[in-house]
């Protein structure tokens, strides 16, 4: 992938690791890492020599999540939509965009007839977070910290949180947005392993080199009764409505929670977007800044 310009892909004991590399902008996803990550997924998949995935972030973070650096059309208040635009074009433009952009991708990699292995450090946040968690195996630094704080602004959770951490946990923080720190992520089910950061990915490539042990097909079948079991008891159902009532969560902007960020954004940028939306949740019960 010479001329990929947002994911490094590099071939390494029996695997490969595939390093979403935006790290001026903490990896945050826009539409081209998420086509090029497609990209080296379809060309990882076909390579009879890589018996699994890793996937990993540049300059020690894993994905601040969805890119919303750009600028935002003006609001229509009390509405919450674009000025000129219409409620029912608002909604089947988000829907199809969920539909494509993370349905279909959450079920493609969870397809994947090769395992994928998260290697997670530092933020892991929002749509990152659900990248990392439909990983089949998910491996975390010390210093990971995931979270959904989009919600804060008018946004959805993912129900890979609940099917992996369960109804009580994963309530306690697609609510509110909260960071969960490393350890806590393992307590409640989210991750598999918590490793120093200077040894996540020599963790990773050993569980690599591992399943290499064990025949292809064998694995890719194994995987399957895994990931289609799953799919039968309900999470392809969930998954999909999931999609739909994400569409009705992101138009769900109201001027009294809103407006203020909006105006923090124009006059500041995305720092003072995210200073002003998370300084009432200050300090993170499980956040970096919690720890003294």
């Amino acid at each position: 992938m010479a001329d990929s310009q947002t994911i490094l892909y590099q071939k390494q004991r029996r695997g490969v690791l595939i390093t979403l590399n935006r790290p001026n902008a903490l990896n945050a996803m826009n539409e081209e890492l998420l086509e090029e990550l497609d990209s080296a997924l379809a060309k990882a998949e076909t390579d009879p020599e890589i018996r699994a995935v890793v996937i990993t972030g540049a300059g020690g973070t894993f994905s601040a999540g969805e890119d919303i650096s750009s600028d935002d059309p003006e609001t229509a208040w009390p509405y919450g939509i674009p000025r000129g635009a219409s409620l029912v074009h608002e909604y089947n433009r988000l829907r199809d965009s969920d539909r494509k952009d993370i349905l279909g991708r959450q079920l493609y990699r969870w397809q994947y007839p090769k395992p994928i292995i998260g290697a997670v450090s530092g933020w892991c946040l929002g749509a990152a977070s659900w990248l990392a968690l439909t990983c089949h195996i998910t491996i975390a630094a010390d210093d990971a910290v995931f979270g959904q704080p989009q919600v804060r602004h008018g946004a959805n959770t993912d129900f890979i949180w609940v099917a992996l951490a369960g109804f009580k946990n994963a309530l306690r923080y697609s609510l509110t947005g909260d960071h969960v720190d490393a350890l806590e992520a393992l307590r409640i089910g989210l991750v598999n392993q918590v490793v120093p950061k200077d040894q996540l990915l020599e963790t990773c490539f050993a569980f690599v080199e591992r399943i290499a042990l064990v025949p292809p097909d064998t694995v890719k079948i194994n995987l399957h009764i895994a990931t289609m079991g799953m799919e039968m008891m309900g999470l392809r159902k969930a998954w999909t409505l999931n999609a739909e009532l994400a569409a009705m969560t992101r138009l769900t902007k109201r001027e009294e929670f809103n407006k203020r960020l909006e105006e923090a954004k124009k006059k500041g940028g995305l720092k003072a977007f995210l200073e002003e939306r998370d300084k009432p949740f200050q300090p993170e019960p499980f956040g970096p800044k919690a720890r003294k």
